[in-house]
């Protein structure tokens, strides 16, 4: 049995071979990226070797969350994934908006300590004047959905993975309770990041006659399950935009197929939910 590699000053020992040697201290891991032969450091980190001072990398302008080196910005602004595209016909501004009701638009948000007393207290106002004649009482039901049986009982799950296998299997257990899980219908994940649930719903519907599914997702995600979808009966269909401008009626395989819409979400962050809940079904489903 070979001996275990010598610690390092992390005591992770070294990075696999042919990856990058950097080591992410938030993380507490060697990078996974893989570094060019001759090199100790991938390209997102070679500001770390001595051999690659000579050439400045800095934030790409269009996406500030990937670095590259300034002399290639001008050919790397041309082939980047956040460059502008052009719009397609779903895609109207603001259409989810709803910002020609609004009588003030805020500049920024703010977090609530900041307000004033003065602040606070209007804003308290206002939920409470939105909130009145409201009946309904939010109950949790949390369900459970056979085909993800297998998956939730897998031993090699960790903590976070048994988590979100648990929200999916009860999404599709309130979804199959409301007599939404059927055939001849089309799934529309909003927030669909690698676009698990679709895949789980896929997975529910086994042999379903004419299932579509529509991924919605405003930014460039990598390790998506679409392609792994072989069912003949099954259609995936991916749109990158923000929900704030997706007109659901212009979307060609809605307008061509004129199904049933089911939407759903696992989970969608800030003003995303408020379009959902108050301008998306009004604005965009009805008008199919």
């Amino acid at each position: 049995m070979a001996a275990a590699a010598p610690p390092t000053p992390h005591g992770t020992g070294f990075p696999a071979e042919g990856r990058c040697g950097y080591y992410v201290e938030k993380k507490k891991r060697f990078c996974r990226m893989e570094a060019a032969a001759g090199r100790r450091f991938c390209g997102e980190h070679a500001g770390a070797a001595q051999e690659e001072n000579a050439r400045k990398r800095i934030l790409c302008p269009l996406d500030p969350k990937h670095t590259v080196y300034e002399d290639q910005l001008t050919r790397h602004l041309k082939k980047c994934n956040a460059r502008e595209k052009p719009k397609p016909d779903f895609f109207i501004e603001d259409i989810n908006a709803d910002l020609e009701d609004e009588t003030e638009i805020p500049e920024q948000l703010v977090p609530i300590s900041s307000l004033s007393e003065e602040q606070l207290e209007n804003l308290i106002k206002k939920l409470r004047k939105a909130s009145e004649g409201l009946n309904s009482t939010l109950k949790d039901q949390i369900m459970s959905h056979p085909a993800l049986y297998d998956a939730l009982n897998d031993p090699k799950n960790g903590d976070s993975a048994t988590k979100h296998l648990k929200q999916q299997a009860s999404i599709l257990g309130n979804i199959e309770k409301l007599n939404l899980l059927g055939p001849r219908r089309c799934f529309v994940e909003f927030g669909a990041g690698k676009g698990k649930l679709s895949h789980w719903v896929d997975t529910a519907l086994k042999d379903a006659d004419k299932v579509h599914f529509i991924l919605v997702e405003k930014v460039t995600t990598r390790f998506k399950v679409d392609g792994k979808h072989r069912k003949k009966n099954s259609v995936f269909e991916r749109l990158q935009i923000d929900i704030q401008h997706l007109c659901l009626n212009k979307v060609p395989l809605l307008s061509k197929e004129k199904l049933p819409l089911v939407g759903i979400g696992k989970h969608l962050c800030g003003m995303a939910t408020g379009v959902i809940g108050d301008t998306m079904w009004a604005k965009s489903i009805s008008r199919l």
